[in-house]
């Protein structure tokens, strides 16, 4: 009898998970149950498994609205109504079009219309209608459409043309919250969703505040006079259900038409990339290729490892570089098809990781691309696999944490000051009261509920049948159409993602490349891997820790890392890639996992199972397999427990009662076998605090690849290398930290000229001139501009000769010569900037010329001497681009003081108090078990070489930071495996010179 409900997928509307109303309309007696959320299909998938859980027969629907108008609702007979009524959504979410009033003619999907907000032409006594926008040649109510009757509308039925005719009626009673707090809840939500006060909530805006369930009997008496509204309800339902074969695989079976020919195809392309990567007569390379190519023909795979193999031939076919890992860095015949770089025989990674029949989740290959290719990548599989089978996968972001108190403070009207305050100190005095009060009881309630619809990082799909049959599409601003249901539900239901991601560290390393032709005219291979593993000064750059701008490893803890472990080295650098993960640290395993290595004949295991199965890593869980092999060879799960206690932990698995159950039954057996509680629980503590964060083994092989490309580009080309990282932005330090590096590096480093410079920062032999990109506030199409008339009429040869080729806007010119662009003409700023309002200022401006064919001579005018000093041009240009050139901060400081010591030396001071004055880089914030903070901090000395502080909560109470900038710093220098830092007791930012340019 329930037609339209709604689960919390109505978003900020609905207020039930499709587990909890299903649950609901178990205990109300409901044998048939529809979910037709608004303008989504996103809930259906975990409703019909709710549904079938509880032995209740699902049906499909979708509510459609333009946005809070009602205008019908779509019950799908069966699964080809559901892609129906998702391709009628989709078409409407991508094309932006409104949805029409009246729906178009289905085949599988009855239609049913509000009583009270029936469109105008079915108000009408011979029930016709004018159909003629639809394209109806007839003009009667179709088959398929109904009229839906709410309780309170029933006495309505006498005066209306519906009094005598019941055939096209409909039980319509809405279900979209429970009784208690339930109406509340949605008022809230609804406030939320219309960035409005909840007093400004009107009734269209709301759901009615009976939407909730009732037992079916006491719903049929309220229809009891109409006894053919019910009969017709109940043939709808008796004739409606839906059903997903789940587990089954849904990725296209095929990739050449066949999966025979799929299977040889693959079996080719694998020993092709045997005599590339390996040789012939490598017996160990082919024995395993054969093992892996009957695993994956078995499983169904071959087309699975054929599409990537397309996708990563036609990327390279256009020059994009990519590197494949996670999990799929595990296969050799993925190395041999070029999909990785990693050779898993080498490491000696096992497949099954990747694939195997006990795994509970399907594989998936990530392949990353730089930032600027990826969407190109993207768009040649939309169109090589077509867009009714391809999709980019969903995500749903959810009410959390402090965002719900901000939207809950915002609908009752607190001003920004005080939701900052509550959000801050929740416990004070002065934020308890009755509106707070409620804040947090709704905020709880609404916890986890979804909030927008986005996209997953680099998901894609590529489906046998049209992916409608499972979904509706969005269209977001991306440009791709994407899944309403996220990567959860596609696992669920069969689907295997392609992961197409993004990363600016493949950015810098094939702009590097191109740098590196442009300006030494050499062409780099910088997929020579195993030639970097063996390189001597690759090897020293790596151990010395000097790894600014290089992948994965240029942050202060990973720096720190190399140089305590003393790394220099592929297999130290994959161990490495995945101890720096904040599980290892925290749970205290880093530091003996450092310990260990360098005394490995000096330590215990902690059980006989960790010496047999983590030897290599000294018995501490460095990568997921560990995790696995620990519960299965320790605690005695299966092998697929085990995957899933990983994923769980990893936030990739969604059921808190199977997780649950894993736990238990880990506890259990380690009781079982007689473990003692302070081992199971030490085992235990590891495990819990580490598999959320880690690797898998060949995803920290591939961030190692990338790595040694880096680290080689950076030893022998560094100035390239520093350019191309300040040209992708994607580092982990500001631009400034990467200019420093350049100039140590012997770069000479210029500001933007308008006759020099590119949008972005080049390179000329040792030379740096700055992009237009970095000035502040100047438009990109000022830039763009000057490169086009640079580029067909030459050089600029004045100021005046800029100004009538460009016609610049007065605030351009001013930032273009503060910013020392036309350096070039040997003019100070200042009798630039005279000159600039003389010809532009519209109070003194000299009139000037229209273009013309002949060149008119400007006037020269006479200035007194306009000096210029270098401080008043480091202030503009820390002004202007964030960071001074013509000078250095030190130079800038008002004391001429720079330390008792150097970065270089600091270690020969352990255990001494040392004065060291350093610019601030970058600040780590940690939270203390005793919930206090430490502070990490990352400086440069006057020489530009990094050193590291420790901040305990004591010192920063009395000495905290205060900004970017210079301090004075006062502490103790400490040593851990070979790493200094200095203990900090007293911090002082140091003032700079007066700016001059306004003393």
């Amino acid at each position: 009898m329930y037609l339209a409900t709604h689960t919390y997928y109505s978003l900020r509307y609905g207020t039930m998970s499709p587990e909890k109303l299903v649950k609901k309309a178990l205990k109300y007696g409901v044998k048939t149950l529809v979910l037709t959320d608004i303008n989504t299909s996103m809930g259906i998938p975990d409703f019909v498994k709710e549904c079938k859980k509880a032995g209740i027969n699902p049906v499909a629907g979708i509510e459609f609205r333009n946005g809070d108008q009602h205008l019908f609702t779509g019950i799908a007979r069966n699964n080809e109504g559901f892609r129906e009524l998702n391709e009628f959504l989709s078409h409407h979410n991508i094309s932006k079009e409104k949805i029409p009033a009246i729906a178009p003619r289905f085949n599988d999907v009855y239609v049913i219309y509000p009583f009270s907000d029936r469109p105008s032409e079915i108000k009408t006594t011979s029930l016709l209608r004018s159909s003629i926008s639809q394209g109806r040649p007839d003009k009667k109510l179709h088959d398929f459409e109904f009229i839906g009757v709410r309780p309170k509308e029933l006495t309505k039925l006498l005066s209306s043309e519906f009094s005598h005719k019941h055939s096209k009626l409909m039980v319509y009673y809405p279900v979209s919250f429970t009784q208690k707090d339930g109406y509340l809840l949605h008022t809230h939500l609804r406030a939320i969703d219309h960035n409005i006060l909840l007093s400004q909530l009107k009734p269209e805006h709301l759901a009615e505040s009976n939407e909730f369930f009732l037992p079916v009997d006491e719903l049929l008496k309220l229809y009891s006079s109409y006894p053919e509204i019910v009969k017709n309800t109940e043939f709808l339902i008796r004739n409606s259900s839906i059903e997903f074969d789940k587990g089954y695989n849904k990725n296209k079976k095929t990739f050449t038409g066949s999966r025979y020919d799929d299977k040889l195809l693959l079996e080719k392309l694998a020993l092709d990339g045997l005599k590339y990567r390996y040789s012939e007569e490598n017996t160990e390379a082919k024995k395993r290729i054969k093992h892996e190519l009957e695993i994956i023909n078995s499983m169904g795979f071959s087309s699975y490892f054929l599409i990537t193999w397309d996708i990563v031939r036609y990327s390279m076919s256009r020059g994009f570089y990519h590197v494949g890992r996670g999990s799929g860095a595990n296969s050799i015949v993925a190395y041999c098809l070029r999909i990785t770089d990693v050779d898993p025989i080498e490491l000696d990674l096992y497949f099954e990781r990747f694939i195997n029949p006990k795994r509970s989740s399907p594989p998936d290959f990530d392949i990353d691309y730089s930032w600027k290719e990826r969407d190109e990548v993207l768009d040649y599989i939309f169109k090589r696999y077509g867009s009714k089978h391809t999709a980019l996968l969903g995500a749903t972001s959810t009410f959390k944490g402090k965002s719900i108190i901000r939207e809950l403070g915002k609908v009752y009207g607190l001003p920004k000051t005080e939701i900052d305050s509550l959000i801050a100190n929740p416990d004070l005095d002065s934020n308890k009261n009755e509106i707070t009060t409620k804040i947090f009881e709704i905020g709880l309630m609404m916890t986890g509920f979804p909030n927008l619809r986005s996209i997953h990082a680099g998901g894609v799909l590529i489906s046998e049948k049209p992916i409608t049959c499972y979904t509706a599409l969005d269209m977001p601003p991306k440009g791709f159409q994407t899944t309403q249901w996220d990567m959860y539900i596609a696992e669920d239901m069969g689907f295997e993602k392609f992961d197409i991601l993004s990363q600016r560290g493949i950015g810098h390393i094939k702009e590097a490349a191109q740098l590196i032709e442009e300006n030494k005219k050499t062409r780099v291979d910088v997929h020579a891997i195993h030639d970097f593993k063996k390189d001597k000064e690759i090897k020293k750059l790596l151990r010395s820790g000097k790894t600014t701008g290089c992948f994965y490893v240029e942050s202060p803890a990973m720096r720190g890392l190399l140089q305590k472990l003393k790394c220099d080295d592929y297999p130290s650098l994959v161990a490495a890639s995945s101890i720096i993960r904040p599980g290892v640290a925290r749970s205290g395993m880093m530091r003996e996992y450092i310990n260990r290595f360098h005394n490995p004949d000096n330590f215990e295991y902690l059980h006989p199972v960790m010496k047999e199965q983590l030897h290599e890593t000294f018995g501490v869980m460095v990568y997921q397999e560990d995790v696995l092999k620990v519960c299965h060879h320790f605690a005695g799960l299966g092998l697929a427990e085990a995957d899933v206690l990983r994923r769980a932990m990893s936030g990739k698995f969604r059921s808190k009662t199977e997780f649950k159950r894993i736990v238990d039954k880990f506890f259990m057996n380690c009781e079982k076998k007689g473990y003692s509680k302070e081992l199971t629980n030490e085992v235990w503590r590891q495990i819990e605090s580490f598999a959320g964060y880690s690797f898998s083994k060949a995803h920290s092989a591939s961030y190692a690849v990338e790595s040694f490309q880096s680290l080689y580009l950076k030893t022998y080309y560094p100035l390239e290398f520093m350019v191309a990282v300040i040209n992708n932005f994607g580092g982990f330090y500001r631009t400034w930290v990467y200019v420093s590096e350049a100039q140590k590096y012997g770069a000479k480093i210029n500001m933007p000229s308008v006759n020099l410079s590119k949008y972005k920062t080049s390179l000329n032999g040792s030379t740096i001139h700055l992009g237009f990109i970095h000035i502040q506030n100047l438009e990109k199409k000022t830039s763009f501009n000057i490169l086009s008339e640079r580029q067909q009429h030459g050089a600029f040869k004045s100021l005046d000769d800029f100004i009538e080729r460009l016609r610049p806007g007065i605030e351009q010119l001013l930032i273009l010569i503060r910013a020392n662009a036309f350096h070039f003409t040997g003019k100070s700023k200042k009798e630039l900037l005279w000159q600039a309002h003389m010809l532009l200022n519209p109070e003194t401006k000299m009139k000037i010329m229209p273009l013309s064919m002949f060149k008119v001579t400007a006037r020269e005018y006479s200035l007194p001497p306009l000096d210029q000093s270098k401080i008043e041009d480091a202030f503009d240009e820390i002004e202007l681009i964030g960071f001074p050139v013509t000078l250095s901060w030190f130079d800038l400081l008002k004391t001429k003081f720079r330390g008792e010591i150097q970065a270089g030396n600091i270690i020969k001071y352990t255990g001494k108090k040392v004065k060291i004055v350093g610019l601030l880089v970058t600040v780590k914030y940690i939270k203390t078990k005793n919930k206090d903070w430490m502070h990490f901090g990352t400086f440069h000395d006057s020489r530009g070489d990094f050193f590291d502080t420790v901040h305990f909560a004591h010192s920063l109470k009395k000495y905290p930071f205060r900004g970017s900038g210079l301090y004075l710093i006062l502490g103790k220098v400490v040593q851990e495996f070979g790493f200094p830092s200095i203990e900090v007791e007293k911090l002082a930012k140091l003032p700079l010179v007066n700016d001059p340019r306004y003393s």
